[in-house]
């Protein structure tokens, strides 16, 4: 069992780590405050690869695997959340499914574009009054001559008032209490195709959602992803791999969080001395460095597993359910030692501690994982 990561995945870590300190980090103030998009960041990003790293160069990504991703994913997020979910987004949930489904006309089309970053993807399940419970989605697409028409509405879409792509989820049969989707892969500007103002969010100001409406939007036949009613399998398959980039975006907040913490702790003063020479704080400290070693275990065996073509559904529900609770619990740690301070706009733990709690929701909340996880066990 080896814990070190190769010669080659230190070098993409080294170089993320590199480019997020000296590109990113400066202006993750800048654009949470402003909730500007941060489209030259990204832009240098799709340069590095980033935006699409597990899929292979003949598709127009880096050709990498999922461990090197999750390290990518951690350095960017620790810079900016923000940063951290767009990327993630676009290589785990668009990038992902299109190579895995895909025609070859997919993949050699948005595909290409999407993970050499001069387009972006995104992912429609998420529905008004349809979340972790897939059945009772009410978006469907009714077959026409030629192709299919859709109608219905998919909201928190992160990444749509940018996406050019959009992998739509939709009822296509219902047969009494049972109910078939379908993936489609819409284009922006479709007719029928429309945005409403993007969401006002608690955190990663800069990681712009909105809700996206279709009404009687056509898409032809070539646009199913998968098979005709095997949208469930293409929805599941890929948040197995989205929940891996999720788990690593907070253990990235976490870090942020924990370097934050500690840096004050050694300069702060009080009865006389740096408050890290209190026990209190030691302790405190001493918890988080812990659990954020424990999270980056659980999400590089996941991530080796799926690179391995391993299942993988435990392994990522793990990931996610601790490193997105574990990002809450040191975000909230580190804005204790800060005192007064970390409750201050002035200071950045404010935003990291912001930035965490949407962790523990998108992409399966943390109760959803923990069904996951329950169901595995009890077999």
């Amino acid at each position: 069992m080896d814990f070190e990561l190769t010669e080659d995945q230190k070098l993409v870590r080294d170089t993320a780590r590199d480019f997020a300190q000296r590109e990113i980090a400066p202006k993750a103030a800048e654009i949470d405050k402003s909730s500007r998009w941060p489209a030259e960041i990204l832009a240098r990003m799709a340069e590095l690869g980033f935006m699409g790293i597990a899929i292979p160069t003949e598709y127009g990504g880096a050709g990498l695997d999922p461990i090197s991703y999750a390290v990518v994913m951690e350095e960017i997020s620790a810079a900016c959340a923000s940063c951290g979910v767009i990327m993630s987004v676009n290589n785990s949930l668009f990038c992902d499914p299109v190579y895995k489904f895909g025609t070859e006309a997919q993949k050699h089309g948005p595909l290409t574009e999407v993970a050499s970053g001069k387009k972006f993807g995104c992912f429609g399940l998420t529905e008004p009054m349809s979340g972790s419970d897939a059945q009772t989605m009410v978006t469907s697409a009714e077959k026409c001559e030629g192709g299919w028409r859709i109608n219905g509405a998919k909201n928190w879409i992160t990444n749509g008032p940018h996406a050019d792509y959009v992998i739509v989820f939709a009822v296509t049969e219902r047969s009494g209490g049972k109910v078939k989707h379908t993936a489609f892969l819409v284009e922006k500007g479709a007719p029928g195709y429309s945005q409403a103002p993007a969401d006002h969010k608690l955190g990663i100001h800069a990681a712009h959602s909105c809700t996206i409406h279709f009404e009687s939007c056509f898409v032809p036949d070539s646009a199913v992803i998968g098979k005709v009613g095997d949208g469930f399998k293409v929805a599941m398959a890929t948040l197995d791999g989205g929940r891996i980039g999720i788990a690593s975006q907070a253990l990235g907040i976490a870090r942020f969080a924990y370097e934050q913490a500690v840096s004050y702790a050694k300069e702060r003063k009080s009865f006389g001395v740096p408050i890290a020479q209190h026990q209190a704080i030691q302790f405190m400290i001493a918890d988080m460095a812990t659990q954020i070693d424990a999270a980056r275990l659980l999400i590089w065996k996941a991530a080796a597993m799926k690179g391995e073509g391993e299942r993988h559904s435990l392994e990522s529900a793990e990931a996610k359910l601790y490193a997105s609770e574990m990002a809450t619990r040191v975000a909230h740690k580190a804005l204790q030692i800060h005192g007064g301070y970390g409750y201050s706009t002035e200071f950045p733990v404010e935003r990291a501690y912001r930035d965490a709690r949407i962790t523990e929701i998108y992409e399966g909340t943390s109760e959803i994982q923990r069904i996951v996880i329950a169901a595995n066990m009890l077999k």
